[in-house]
């Protein structure tokens, strides 16, 4: 199992710095959420200084992109990143999409599955005619020194989950546990990839994480840095359905021995990726918990 995390910084290039630190560390991947700074952007630019890591967004929400706007540049992106970029999408949330932005999000799994039909041929290079009730393209992107990067997307539920199984290269996912994951997220995915004749798809999960000396201190601040998940319905759904009552409750938090035989079982039930967001009591165990898990990294 891979370890993945977030280039944790406010500035631009802050973020540059913490990708680069990300990699000296030994971390496999840098993947940044699409807030601020636009994502892409700042990934471009760490590519030209770093050489190994993995480059990926956790994740752009496809409203405000066109998909042959953004197969122009992820394209680029990936051709800046010598092909180590990844392309991550996801739908946000009405809140941010209504209510916020003011545009439609209605019929999200049709959109999301559009819109995938239409990036990944474009991407490919391909002539892509496609007429929905969401999109109408007729459109191709010829970009020659450029590879398609893989796609994965922010596939909660068990409709999106077949969607990305069908059309994309893995999911990202963000407060679910290992029963919803067992129990929902591979059945689902997997089974829709193997109809399609795909291989096994990509299972990046992630979830808040601490090695604490105060455990209970730790799922409070957790609780409550995280309490705006609990009012988003999708997460409600996945948390409750991992068995857990907020955030907190699908977090790993304990002892280096406890933190170590949790990521073990995740890695057991299918997830090939951990997306790494650590947590702590102060600045101290936070940075303990960094150093940790990345000297962990190797073994798993």
């Amino acid at each position: 199992m891979r370890i993945l995390a977030p280039p944790n910084a406010t500035t631009l290039a802050g973020k540059i710095d913490a990708v680069k630190q990300l990699e000296a560390d030994g971390f496999a991947g840098a993947f940044l959420p699409s807030m601020a700074h636009d994502a892409m952007t700042v990934l471009a630019l760490a590519a030209g200084e770093t050489s190994e890591i993995e480059l990926g967004t956790y994740v752009i929400p496809t409203y405000t992109r066109h998909p042959v706007a953004m197969a122009q540049q992820a394209l680029a992106v990936n051709a800046a990143a010598g092909g180590r970029f990844t392309l991550g999408l996801g739908l946000s949330h009405e809140v941010v999409i209504k209510d916020s932005w003011g545009l439609d999000f209605s019929s999200v799994v049709r959109h999301m599955r559009e819109y995938l039909e239409i990036l990944v041929p474009l991407m490919r290079g391909e002539v892509v005619h496609h007429s929905g009730a969401a999109f109408e393209v007729h459109s191709q992107v010829e970009l020659p020194d450029c590879e398609p990067p893989p796609v994965i997307v922010a596939a909660l539920g068990p409709q999106m989950l077949r969607v990305t199984g069908r059309l994309a290269d893995g999911t990202a996912l963000w407060l679910a546990g290992p029963k919803w994951i067992e129990e929902v997220v591979i059945p689902e995915m997997s089974g829709a990839a193997s109809e399609a004749g795909k291989p096994e798809p990509r299972v990046i999960a992630g979830v808040p994480i601490s090695v604490t000396a105060d455990p209970d201190g730790t799922r409070e601040r957790i609780s409550k840095a995280y309490a705006m998940y609990n009012t988003l319905p999708s997460y409600q759904r996945v948390i409750q359905g991992s068995g857990a009552d907020d955030p907190a409750g699908v977090s790993i938090v304990g002892s280096e021995e406890e933190v170590e035989r949790e990521l073990l079982r995740w890695r057991e039930i299918g997830v090939t990726d951990f997306y790494a967001a650590f947590e702590g009591v102060d600045a101290e165990e936070r940075q303990r918990t960094r150093e940790f898990i990345a000297a962990l990294a190797p073994s798993l």
